[in-house]
């Protein structure tokens, strides 16, 4: 939602590596115009906040930086370890991940979004980053799946079960919410832009139904198994006049992209 679940977060149950390498490609391939945002340099120190299975951290650490990857759930990092021995990588709760040796930069890649506890994440940031060093990040902006989100309230309120009222399981927040969270911290932005990138899904006529299951389970976590599939159906008939087309599902995405430095 890397939309990325490549994110460090908690989330209801593990995310599964094989779909999303197999599936969701795509969010790695975005990240990589990112990863030249970032322009790593050779010798410097890089955290890549959300690693999910590597790809991004591998080609940080491609340019001769110290590349650690860092995501909470065990399966990304272990399919990372395995397809990238040479980059660290380490399991671990962004909100409360700590480094005995401050970093140049951190990057992160379609993934704080997932992550619960966004004074935490905030407050780490502040914390490992050098006086002077610089955050490139992306992240599901406001607005963000917004027609996906509307026609699956609207599926669920058809079968008897609507979404308790807590909210979206996603941080979502627009410039100014992110950028002064930011400057609480003593991270000072130079560039932000938010930004919709409408994105084909994967699979064919399969895709948002992949992409249910990976990035939208938790829209769905309170409802009683028997209506998944229902639901899950109704999703797609109602979305399918305006996301599917010549037999390829393209979902609403709106990005935050934003650079930004520690003051020294």
């Amino acid at each position: 939602m890397n939309d990325q679940p490549n994110a460090a977060q908690t989330t209801v149950g593990a995310w599964d590596a094989d779909l999303y390498d197999s599936k969701h490609a795509f969010v790695s391939e975005y990240g990589l115009e990112l990863v030249e945002m970032l322009a790593p340099q050779p010798g410097e120190r890089i955290l890549d906040l959300g690693c999910g299975t590597g790809r991004l951290a591998s080609e940080i650490s491609k340019a001769g930086a110290d590349a650690v990857g860092v995501d909470i759930d065990p399966a990304m990092i272990e399919r990372a370890r395995a397809a990238y021995p040479d980059v660290e990588f380490v399991v671990a709760d962004a909100a409360r991940y700590a480094c005995d040796e401050p970093f140049d930069a951190v990057f992160s890649n379609a993934a704080i979004h997932w992550m619960k506890d966004t004074h935490g994440v905030m407050a780490m940031l502040g914390e490992v980053l050098k006086p002077g060093g610089r955050l490139v990040v992306e992240l599901g902006g406001r607005g963000n799946i917004a027609g996906i989100i509307k026609a699956v309230d609207q599926a669920l309120n058809a079968v008897g079960h609507p979404r308790p009222g807590q909210g979206l399981p996603w941080y979502f927040p627009s410039v100014g919410d992110f950028t002064s969270r930011l400057e609480e911290r003593g991270i000072v932005t130079s560039y932000a832009a938010l930004f919709d990138r409408p994105t084909p899904l994967e699979d064919g006529a399969n895709g948002m139904r992949h992409w249910m299951s990976m990035f939208g389970a938790e829209l769905l976590v309170h409802l009683p198994d028997e209506f998944r599939e229902q639901v899950v159906s109704e999703v797609e008939s109602r979305l399918r006049p305006v996301m599917f087309h010549d037999g390829l599902w393209t979902a609403d995405y709106r990005r935050l992209r934003v650079t930004a430095h520690k003051e020294t």
